[in-house]
């Protein structure tokens, strides 16, 4: 699906590939952010959908977004604080960078990896 804008010149066309690669990028750069996880998906939800697991989700309602990211967080980070600047982090960035408003962004904690130089040290 496609969020389509209209210009004075014209037509603008924002897919949303563009929207879950600005979120892909945003929530990297998040402190405390490990890596992007496969979301959670029920059993219907597997078997109708290809995009199932996919890390981020995106659902445009007319002309607003709301937006779903699993995570795997860094040990040692708060969940909440670092989940709260993902939703503030990735709402600015998509709202600026497509003029697309989103609604809300939805975070879930997958999991949480530990540093594995540590957990070497720690066994030795």
């Amino acid at each position: 699906m496609e969020q389509m804008n209209n210009t004075a010149s014209g037509n603008l066309k924002i897919s949303e590939e563009v929207i879950c690669t600005v979120t892909k990028l945003t929530v990297k750069e998040v402190k405390g952010v490990h890596s992007l996880a496969l979301s959670p998906a029920s059993f219907r939800e597997a078997l109708f959908r290809a995009d199932a697991n996919r890390p981020i989700r995106i659902t445009l309602n007319g002309d607003v977004a709301e937006i779903d990211v699993s995570v795997n967080l860094r040990y040692g980070y708060k969940i909440k604080d670092t989940a709260e600047e993902i939703q503030n982090s990735v709402k600015d960035a998509v709202q600026n960078m497509t003029g697309v408003t989103v609604s809300k962004v939805n975070v879930y904690v997958a999991g949480i990896k530990f540093n594995e130089a540590a957990n070497e040290k720690a066994y030795a």
